[in-house]
């Protein structure tokens, strides 16, 4: 049977909406960190109110510039065309919840003003050519506050100059992309030498964090998650970072 023009017409809106709506389900999430932190919470804020409740930071200012636009709550570009990418930290990703307010907290403090970087001088730039380092605003550290807030995750992915657990709440999330990607996840023959009756220190395959062998963490920790080190240089080299509760 011959297609009329008009059929054809039709098909080819049917193709274009179900290649549309494939898109859209297959759309990159990054980590699929989220949160569900109200817009309302900053709306009545100033930029001043929110830096006034952090102290200034000891990161050190190598560079600077006008923020022209927010990507999203841990990415922006200067006026002199550097891509900044906040390291340490992972915001939620377009059309992931939370990405709206994230990146309206950087705006409020940083878009058309002049803010600083502390460029990481162990890995200054990622694979997409962006800045690594910590946006600095009126003396304060927005990378920390970001993690304070919950508007991110921990992402630490060494070698890094920064260690942002030291930036965290107790109950920040730490990405599940820093858990897999770490090499502190299989466990090597030098970590395998320390049975549980021996180890110093055991490791969370699934944190990727260590502890000594009395913390209260350990026994919450399954027994299928459990990596034991003889010594914390072990854990340290196996790209494992120290617990916060018990600071081995």
């Amino acid at each position: 049977m011959e297609l009329s023009k008009k059929h054809i017409i039709f098909l080819l809106i049917i193709l274009i909406i179900a290649v549309g709506a494939l898109s859209i389900a297959s759309a990159y999430t990054g980590t699929g960190f989220s949160h569900n932190i109200p817009s309302s919470k900053y709306y009545d804020l100033s930029a001043s109110d929110i830096l006034s409740k952090y102290n200034r930071t000891d990161c050190h200012v190598e560079e600077s510039g006008i923020c022209v636009q927010v990507v999203d709550g841990d990415t922006v570009y200067l006026d002199n065309g550097d891509k900044i990418r906040l390291v340490g930290v992972n915001t939620p990703e377009r059309g992931v919840e939370g990405y709206i307010v994230s990146k309206n907290f950087v705006q409020k403090l940083c878009l058309n003003k002049k803010v600083g970087i502390d460029i990481d001088d162990r890995k200054h730039s990622d694979k997409y050519g962006r800045t690594l380092g910590v946006l600095i605003v009126n003396g304060r550290n927005v990378n920390e506050m970001l993690l304070k807030e919950g508007l991110a995750e921990i992402m630490y992915m060494p070698p890094s100059e920064f260690y942002p657990f030291d930036w965290a709440n107790d109950n920040t999330p730490v990405s599940h992309y820093h858990s897999s990607s770490s090499t502190a996840k299989t466990p090597t023959s030098s970590q395998s030498t320390s049975s549980s009756d021996s180890a110093n220190y055991v490791g969370n395959a699934n944190s990727g964090k260590f502890h000594v062998a009395s913390c209260p963490s350990v026994s919450d920790m399954s027994e299928g998650n459990k990596v034991f080190f003889s010594n914390r240089d072990d854990a340290i080299n196996q790209g494992y970072v120290p617990c916060k509760r018990c600071n081995p």
